[in-house]
């Protein structure tokens, strides 16, 4: 894989809210997926006392959901911390990662927003225009917008609102489990988006693409050589 170029990373602050608002109006939310045959989660770990990150990209088979590649790199983090603007801290180490695997995969899960943004470019919207994949955000927490009271089963979802717009959905995976926030990234319906991020929830809250990518950021994710069918096994040290 390899990412376009298409602006400069050293930027401050107020220059990357502007280019948040010139490449959302870039973002496709018509579907370009198809069935996948591999999907990618992508995270990074938190940076060491010297600044130092991994950034991890975990390939999928689908709908097995059985590791194929993985791909893991390290740097240091050079972006501040700042609310809405997680992908120029994270995104360089990401698309790093996503570079180096040998699999093209179909469809990318970012753990972070997408369309669920202020300014409706959140870091799943950048990576999908960067490497021009289908791509969708599962995110932990909520950044912006409100929605109805969600049912405790699973499967329950609700839209999820922000200045009138519908940006997402708030999705119960487990039971009694607090819910998680889909939006688009790039090239992803959002009824598609809800349905593989399901779809990928194996018993967990979060979709084993984007588990097994911070397992492998944080140094978590082991993998045998091969089982006998020939198929790589995830364990967890």
């Amino acid at each position: 894989m390899k990412a376009r170029q298409l602006h400069d990373w050293n930027l401050t602050i107020g220059a990357a809210k502007e280019l948040q608002r010139h490449l959302a109006a870039r973002v496709q939310t018509t579907d370009d997926v198809g069935v996948p045959k591999f999907v990618a989660g992508v995270d990074i770990s938190a940076p060491n006392a010297a600044g130092v990150a991994r950034g991890a990209a975990v390939v999928l088979s689908y709908p097995e959901l059985q590791v194929a590649e993985h791909s893991v790199v390290e740097d240091r983090i050079s972006f501040p911390y700042v609310p809405g603007l997680l992908s120029f801290r994270e995104s360089p180490l990401v698309i790093r990662a996503l570079e180096g695997l040998s699999i093209d995969p179909d469809l990318i899960m970012v753990d972070g927003q997408g369309l669920a943004h202020p300014r409706r470019f959140g870091i799943a919207c950048h990576i999908g225009l960067l490497m021009d994949v289908p791509t969708l955000g599962c995110a932990k927490s909520r950044l912006c917008g409100t929605h109805a009271t969600l049912g405790d089963e699973r499967g329950a979802y609700t839209e999820l609102i922000h200045n009138d717009e519908v940006i997402g959905v708030t999705l119960r995976t487990k039971v009694r489990t607090n819910p998680i926030y889909v939006s688009i990234g790039h090239k992803v319906g959002l009824e598609t988006a809800v349905r593989l991020t399901l779809d990928c929830c194996r018993g967990y809250r979060v979709p084993d693409p984007t588990r097994y990518a911070h397992l492998a950021a944080g140094g978590n994710l082991k993998l045998p050589s091969t089982d006998q069918g020939g198929t790589r096994q995830p364990s967890f040290l």
